[in-house]
């Protein structure tokens, strides 16, 4: 899984890989991040080349976008964004020091990429960012393998809609398995403030075969649903994009997170 820690430090290693100039980056020997330095637009986990279909659909193509990462670990998807959407200016909050640090020395970000790493946990640092300041909140952060149960949580979606604008979206990297009981509470706790709400997932993991990634893209009014329809089809590694009542049947009814009640996702293994 790709995404960042917000937790405490764990052991943190890269490794090469058979391609030149691309590594892995591994948490307590969890693999989390792809990173090709030469070549940023090359993502090679599944769920981050659907995140960054979201983002390649949003807004006008190729135009500077306004993002927060919670979660960093080997800033891939900050790396993507700043070769696809230069003079992007980027946010990421990331706890880990040791890991920026070591990411930062061993896989060093391109000059003037406009990614600023604040040492922070998602929801300390959320409360630093300007209302309306962001045109995405992308949300890939584990802790143990786990997605932290204070990231989804009403009062949490409720702060990731503050610093959205009006046509802002909010990217949050689920994992769970069918009939997923856990993913449906945190639909309906983003559905508090974000009303639109499209999930992205594997046919595998819908079909209850497996547990996996489900990516769930929220906003006020609108999410650009058909353009990610057209990339699900064309994708290296097809997926479903689950819109309207498609949501509601498979994660509906679900009784939202709140701060008072929450859990982390389940194993992803």
């Amino acid at each position: 899984m790709d995404g960042g820690v917000d937790d405490g430090p764990v052991p943190a290693e890269i490794r090469p890989t058979e391609r030149p100039g691309a590594y892995l980056v591994l948490l307590d020997d969890r693999p989390q991040s792809h990173v090709d330095l030469a070549d940023p637009g090359r993502l090679d986990f599944d769920y981050v080349r659907r995140i960054a279909d979201v983002l390649d659909a949003h807004g006008e193509p190729g135009a500077p976008l306004r993002v927060l990462h919670l979660g960093g670990a080997g800033l891939t998807l900050p790396r993507y964004v700043a070769h696809s959407r230069p003079r992007s200016g980027q946010v990421v909050l990331e706890p880990d020091e040791q890991l920026t640090e070591l990411v930062r020395r061993e896989l060093p970000l391109p000059r003037q990429s406009g990614i600023k790493v604040r040492p922070v946990d998602g929801r300390t640092g959320l409360e630093a960012i300007r209302d309306g300041s962001q045109d995405a909140v992308v949300v890939d952060a584990y802790a143990g393998g786990r997605v932290p149960g204070d990231l989804v949580t009403q009062e949490c979606a409720a702060a990731y809609a503050r610093v959205l604008d009006d046509d802002g979206l909010l990217l949050l990297n689920l994992v769970d398995a069918a009939p997923f009981g856990w993913a449906r509470r945190v639909v309906a706790a983003v559905r508090t403030v974000l009303p639109v709400v499209v999930v992205s997932a594997e046919p595998a993991t819908l079909r209850a075969r497996r547990p996996g990634n489900l990516l769930l893209v929220a906003g006020r009014a609108a999410v650009p649903a058909a353009a990610l329809a057209a990339r699900a089809l064309s994708s290296p590694s097809p997926y479903r994009v689950l819109t309207g009542s498609q949501v509601a049947d498979r994660f509906g009814g679900g009784r939202p997170f709140t701060d008072a009640d929450t859990a982390p996702s389940p194993p992803s293994a």
